[in-house]
């Protein structure tokens, strides 16, 4: 009978303990529904907790913030981060705007400078000023104070020839200039002491359309005329005949490569009277 006693025990132990299991299992369960449904279903609802903001300290956050849309009901659910990233992308000095969702609550801004591909002097407020574009051709800066200057010109080329109607920052050069800017900053990418050993590329607009290039070795007394395309073979080939001339003696005015084969111009000697 003792053994019956004992067993009997056990059994409604045993039973007590399954339902103290299966009611923290549930307490558990439900814990964790209300934290998958707070976390999925109503944080993502809220308004972005955190937001970072990064890339250009000459804008302020706050006018990030108001130029990508960001208000305060902006959350991670009924945030369009693509048409904030085109927004930003419209403000002339900003190259690539990325915008990302963190879930459930975080906005990163990090916005990328525009870079400049090369660098002309023009008239602007009554003075004749640095102007800076991209290979897009958007003037992103005007004015440099003369130590950074100096830097900027050792390492851009100086483009003359162009004709700046209402210059201001966000102008946009003509559309058939693209290729050569993309070119240059091609170049200057991949090799930049080769465009370096160009002290100026003239544009010469052509009688009815389109346009050829004057360069100007920094270190020779020469121009060459090419046609509107310049590429790092061309470079090359300039340097080249530069330095074939050079060893002969011969001094040249200007050579010719428009039309495929160079062609050149001797100096002209001066008489002394």
């Amino acid at each position: 009978m003792s053994d019956n006693v004992f067993i009997a025990g056990a059994e409604s132990a045993r039973v007590r303990s399954d339902k103290i299991l299966k009611r923290l299992l549930l307490v558990l369960a439900i814990i964790l529904a209300v934290e998958l449904v707070w976390l999925f279903g109503i944080t993502p609802c809220m308004p972005f907790n955190h937001i970072e903001v990064r890339g250009l300290p000459e804008l302020g956050d706050a006018e990030v913030i108001a130029r990508a849309g960001i208000v305060s009901s902006s959350s991670f659910v009924n945030f369009n981060s693509a048409a904030a990233a085109r927004a930003l992308e419209e403000l002339y000095m900003v190259g690539e705007a990325l915008v990302e969702k963190r879930f459930p609550d975080t906005l990163r801004v990090i916005l990328k400078p525009r870079r400049a591909c090369a660098m002309a002097f023009a008239e602007y407020r009554g003075k004749v000023s640095p102007v800076f574009f991209d290979q897009e051709g958007v003037v992103f800066r005007i004015g440099a104070a003369e130590g950074e200057l100096q830097a900027l010109s050792e390492r851009l080329p100086i483009i003359s020839g162009l004709v700046f109607e209402g210059l201001k920052p966000g102008l946009t050069l003509p559309e058939n200039l693209r290729p050569l800017l993309e070119n240059l900053e091609g170049i200057n990418a991949r090799n930049p002491l080769l465009l370096s050993m160009i002290s100026e590329i003239r544009i010469h607009k052509k009688l009815y359309d389109g346009y050829e290039l004057v360069l100007y070795p920094a270190h020779a007394p020469v121009r060459f005329r090419v046609g509107p395309e310049l590429s790092e073979e061309t470079l090359r080939y300039i340097m080249l005949v530069i330095d074939v001339f050079k060893r002969q003696g011969v001094e040249i005015d200007e050579i010719d490569f428009r039309t495929g084969t160079a062609s050149f111009k001797p100096k002209e000697v001066r008489s002394v009277q």
